[in-house]
């Protein structure tokens, strides 16, 4: 029977692999080049999230520069580079160098795809910890990501302040914070919730992209969902923001969460203040209508729409809707947005409604006006 093209060529069972480990691992998976070919890596992407592994997912087009950005931030175990551009002599060494220069030499990098085997040794030398051909089985790069966890401890008073604030959240996620960190709440606090495919990310990048045109400094908390059978995620939410074009102006961290679970999140938001960040966004998981506990969190709270949610039948039940401070209908330009604004103008009760189309940038700057002021 043919094989379908989203299929490994040898599949590894789904389950946990990674309980007995210190910590879940985080692994950062990106292409770097000019590679527009992703289907590849996705699928290694979902056979290590089903084998208990945490997995950034950065997407197409990286540079090393932004790869070591994310690989730092995250505060990942090891970078997972896969290139099938030729152009592994020059992108890889300049990775190992841009990790060196956001404060965080020590993190491996393995590299996969077709490199040539001449080219192996010139690369180990540069100070790749592996390179995975093609053909190399995953089981093999499975073991390989849960050799690269160590225990979290902090990094030390000489590390890069970025660096230490990526491992402190690492440790508040753990449970293993330091009882005398110091915590302090940034100025603003800003959820943004709302159904899955409504467009958040997309709507936070953009907002980002704002807060650095406006030089604040702005820090993004994004939840994605754990598996409850093996514990691994995918976490894509950053592969929204251009780091190409915003650097180190936003702090951008992904975390896996099952359900609502949020005991960790008032520690990780007092990191961020303490850190000397303005402004915070928490984004949750795609949420229900009984999706409500991060209102207990922020300051203000955005519930994203967009056409097509449901009748007016929906828009009355209770939930999600009524902890809005405001409601953003995204997808303006999509069918059906002068009757998604008329049923939120009948449950609003005078909260107000901003329309956006965040991937063209309209109504963003009204938006971010809104929620954090000028």
């Amino acid at each position: 029977m043919p094989r379908g093209l989203t299929e490994p060529t040898t599949a590894i069972p789904k389950m946990d692999r990674c309980a007995d480990l210190p910590h879940r691992p985080r692994v950062l998976l990106g292409k770097m080049g000019l590679d527009g070919h992703d289907r590849g890596v996705k699928l290694i992407a979902r056979i290590m999230r089903d084998s208990g592994i945490h997995v950034i997912y950065s997407g197409l087009w990286q540079t090393p520069r932004g790869l070591a950005i994310g690989a730092r931030d995250e505060d990942v175990d090891c970078v997972a580079a896969s290139m099938m551009s030729n152009s592994h002599l020059v992108l890889v060494p300049k990775l190992l160098e841009e990790l060196k220069s956001v404060g965080r030499p020590d993190i491996p990098v393995n590299v996969g795809g077709i490199i040539p085997q001449e080219d192996v040794a010139t690369l180990m030398e540069a100070g790749v910890a592996r390179i995975y051909h093609t053909g190399t089985g995953m089981d093999q790069i499975v073991e390989s990501v849960r050799g690269s966890v160590r225990p979290y401890a902090p990094l030390g008073p000489s590390a890069h302040p970025t660096a230490q604030l990526g491992r402190l959240m690492s440790m508040a996620a753990a449970g293993t914070l330091p009882a005398s960190t110091t915590l302090r709440r940034p100025a603003r606090v800003i959820g943004i919730t709302g159904a899955p495919g409504a467009g958040k990310s997309t709507l936070v990048a953009a907002m980002a992209s704002e807060a650095v045109r406006r030089g604040r400094r702005t820090a993004v908390i994004a939840f994605d969902p754990m598996s409850p059978i093996t514990g691994g995620a995918l976490l894509g939410d950053r592969l929204r923001v251009d780091f190409n074009a915003v650097d180190e102006g936003v702090f951008y961290r992904s975390m896996a969460i099952i359900g609502e679970d949020y005991r960790t999140l008032e520690q990780l938001i007092g990191l961020v203040g303490a850190a000397n960040f303005d402004h915070l966004v928490v984004e949750t998981v795609g949420a229900g209508q009984n999706d409500v506990a991060i209102r207990h969190f922020v300051d203000r709270t955005a519930v994203v729409t967009v056409p097509g949610m449901g009748d007016s039948v929906q828009m009355d039940k209770a939930g999600i809707l009524e902890i809005a401070d405001l409601f953003i209908a995204n997808k303006a330009d999509h069918a059906g947005e002068a009757k998604l604004v008329r049923e939120l103008l009948d449950i609003a009760s005078g909260r107000p409604i901003f329309e956006t189309v965040a991937t063209q940038g309209r109504g963003i700057v009204e938006l971010y006006e809104a929620l954090f002021g000028n």
